[in-house]
């Protein structure tokens, strides 16, 4: 048998035992393969740094995934760690110690110590309130940026030059630095698997789906969330590191809430419950950023209601509507009549709304016109009212003084 059938008949072997998330997975990293090899006719050196910041936001949004879409935690301060992790390698640089072998443990140690300092006070917390705790976290760390001033402060730190590793400058080529990150995205999206299909990963679902359950059975969920806060803010300061790199720079900008609610946007875009949906969203959103900056400026403006599009008619994201499709095993033609289908119902019921809310403007107006007719009717016949109320007190008081001084007649005789 030639060697390359032979090949191509173990992937395809290989392929059938992986899980269908797993397969989204290795397309994907397949094609981030394929893109250096394709970039000198498609794009050049541009689109490899297009590549590398979906990558690394597919890192953070990984992270990210875990404490979402695992342990039930929304993280509205994520990209603290994002920021944390960046200058801890750019400082650790600045001081000539930006080799691979000190900055990247000081980048991942100081995210680790970070998330430990603020995920002790804020996993104590649920709903709203770990939302708001994280959130402030966050906007405490950016400011505590934006004051370091040895450091650049506003203005954000330069690094001197990319991480060196053993002495040489490889990650100055965009074609090393590229499969590096596609080689650490492979790697963090193996090991949260990893974590996800473990006991940890079962107990922390478990806490999700019913806490009350798992405490009764023994398990404590204050260390079990305070793990998975620790791994994400672990991973996402690795993916500030690879940021810092690429740009060689980093800014109290890294922190902002705005970057932890993009990342919250890319993981529900691509869909939680899965981890090729995070990857997927992450791609989708910096391409959609990308492309709609390019028509205007106010790119954002039409970003938004695209978002809440999505968010309110694709539940579950672009890893649901792809398992929704997969379910029905819809061929193209089915799906194409499928979306005509969602499009008509969607216009009949836009219109049927519209109709409800012009039928309420009329009710409204109605409502309106009388008790205008009332206020003023009332207006016009007030003074006729007084007026009789007058001649009744009157009366009443005549008849009152009469039959007064009738009783006092009859009582005299």
């Amino acid at each position: 048998m030639p060697t390359a059938a032979r090949i191509s008949e173990v992937a395809a072997a290989a392929l059938r035992t992986l899980g269908f998330d797993q397969r989204m997975a290795a397309g994907f990293f397949a094609l981030m393969a394929l893109l250096p090899l394709l970039s000198p006719v498609l794009g050049g050196s541009y689109l490899l740094l297009i590549g590398e910041r979906v990558m690394i936001f597919a890192i953070a949004a990984l992270s990210l995934e875990l404490l979402i879409g695992v342990g039930g935690l929304v993280s509205f301060g994520h990209a603290a760690f994002l920021g944390v992790g960046a200058y801890g390698a750019g400082i650790a640089a600045s001081h000539g110690l930006g080799t691979l072998s000190v900055a990247l443990p000081a980048a991942l140690a100081a995210s680790a110590l970070f998330a430990l300092a603020t995920g002790a006070i804020a996993v104590r917390t649920r709903g709203v309130y770990f939302i708001m705790i994280t959130l402030a976290f966050g906007q405490m760390a950016f400011f505590v940026a934006t004051s370091l001033a040895p450091y650049g402060g506003d203005d954000g730190l330069t690094w001197p030059t990319r991480t060196l590793v053993l002495g040489t400058r490889l990650l100055k080529s965009e074609t090393a630095f590229f499969y590096v990150i596609l080689a650490l995205l492979v790697a963090v999206y193996l090991l949260v698997s990893r974590l996800i299909a473990s006991r940890f990963g079962r107990v922390l679902r478990g806490l999700t789906d019913n806490e009350t359950r798992m405490q009764a059975i023994g398990f404590t969920p204050y260390p079990y969330r305070l793990t998975a806060y620790v791994i994400a803010g672990t991973l996402c300061g690795l993916a500030g590191f690879l940021l810092g790199n690429q740009a060689e720079f980093v800014s109290p900008a890294y922190m902002h809430w705005q970057r932890s609610g993009e990342l919250i946007m890319m993981v529900l875009l691509g869909g939680t419950g899965t981890l090729y949906g995070p990857i997927v969203g992450a791609a989708a959103f910096l391409m959609l950023e990308e492309t709609l900056s390019r028509l205007t400026e106010h790119w954002k403006v039409i970003l938004g209601p695209l978002l809440v599009l999505l968010v309110l008619f694709a539940r579950g994201g672009i890893a649901g509507a792809i398992e929704t499709w997969r379910r029905r095993k819809m061929t193209p033609a089915q799906l194409l009549a499928a979306a005509d289908s969602f499009a008509r119902e969607a216009i009949a019921d836009g219109a049927e709304r519209w109709r409800l809310f012009a039928l309420g403007r009329r009710l409204d107006r109605l409502v309106l016109l009388t008790k205008r007719a009332v206020a003023q009717g009332g207006a016009r016949w007030r003074p006729s009212v007084l007026a009789l109320g007058r001649r009744l007190t009157t009366l009443w008081l005549s008849a009152e003084r009469g039959l007064a001084v009738a009783i006092d007649r009859w009582r005299r005789r």
